[in-house]
């Protein structure tokens, strides 16, 4: 039996974005992972986040991937400086992923599971995207390379396999009594 995960993902536009869909997809299930996902996999009639909160109870990590939604062809950031003045910084050719990403994984995190985030290369890295917010390596990934290469490079071996560690805790863990003392 597969143990459950959650797989947070906006609906791909682009083919490479569904071929490494698929690829991850097919990559959690041969390692014994139960790919989860809402209006993927699961259906429910209630409001999404009741919806989600009820997925990721009965998931054991979180598998994130960020892919480019919306194109920013040119714009502007307002950022405080150093000194905490305004100042404007050009956005110019970047995407945004789809806010449900930032939504799943803080939800994630706030009830302690496992994370892992892939961000497609062009997705600016603002929110929980931002490395380090929730403690993880958010690698850029070059969706129009091969998958193949990518799955045997070290950006995608390590944080994997430390994800993977980290789930067969939280699965080992639920097993066993509540400690008293």
């Amino acid at each position: 039996m597969r143990s459950p995960v959650f797989f947070s993902y906006p609906k791909p536009w682009a083919p490479e974005q569904m071929t490494f869909i698929d690829a991850v997809s097919e990559y959690l299930k041969v390692r014994g992972f139960e790919p989860r996902t809402l209006g993927v996999t699961d259906y429910d009639m209630d409001a999404p986040l009741r919806a989600i909160r009820r997925l990721m109870l009965e998931s054991n990590g979180i598998v994130t991937v960020a892919l480019r939604r919306i194109h920013i062809a040119s714009g502007i950031a307002k950022r405080l400086n150093e000194d905490g003045r305004l100042e404007d910084s050009a956005v110019d050719d970047r995407w945004l992923s789809t806010p449900w990403a930032h939504i799943e994984l803080a939800m994630a995190y706030q009830l302690g599971l496992p994370i892992l985030i892939f961000r497609e290369r062009g997705v600016i890295a603002d929110g929980v995207l931002e490395p380090g917010i929730v403690g993880v390596y958010v690698p850029a990934v070059d969706l129009t390379q091969d998958i193949e290469t990518y799955f045997a490079s070290p950006e995608w071996t390590q944080p994997i396999g430390q994800w993977e560690g980290r789930v067969r805790r939280v699965i080992e863990r639920k097993g066993l009594p509540p400690e008293l003392y």
